[in-house]
């Protein structure tokens, strides 16, 4: 059974606005906030967690590795497809999230599937979309 990761609330100070942590060192992390960016324009900042996990000491290194982590001006923090829902400000998935029975817990489990299997869902992602931004990286 997949327990859902709960959101956590840290005094933060010092954040104009919402900061999606990512892994810096993980190709399939980077195409995707790389598509991720055009998206949220100027509203998210975005920052790989191996350069400012050190501002974050309430948050441990472990929780930085196992999923990405959106830091919310209020101080709240969400992790895993939670964060990457809020983050693209998709109010549909959002309200699925928190509405329907069991979507959370099956999209979260679809996440750290992919997590676990980064590699390879790299790879898929490369010959799905086809759009080389390693020029944006």
């Amino acid at each position: 059974m997949i327990s859902l990761p709960p959101s956590r609330r840290f005094s933060m100070h010092g954040i104009p606005r919402a900061l999606l942590v990512y892994d810096g060192t993980c190709d399939f992390c980077r195409y995707w906030v790389t598509r991720w960016r055009h998206v949220t324009g100027d509203r998210i900042d975005y920052a790989a967690y191996q350069e400012i996990a050190e501002r974050f000491p309430q948050i441990p290194l472990s929780t930085f590795e196992a999923s990405v982590q959106l830091i919310l001006t209020n101080g709240t923090v969400l992790s895993g497809a939670a964060a990457v829902f809020r983050a693209l400000d998709n109010r549909w998935l959002c309200w699925m999230y928190h509405n329907l029975p069991g979507f959370a817990r099956v999209s979260e489990g679809c996440y750290y599937f992919v997590a676990r299997h980064r590699p390879l869902f790299s790879a898929l992602t490369r010959r799905l979309w086809k759009t080389d931004i390693h020029s944006e990286l």
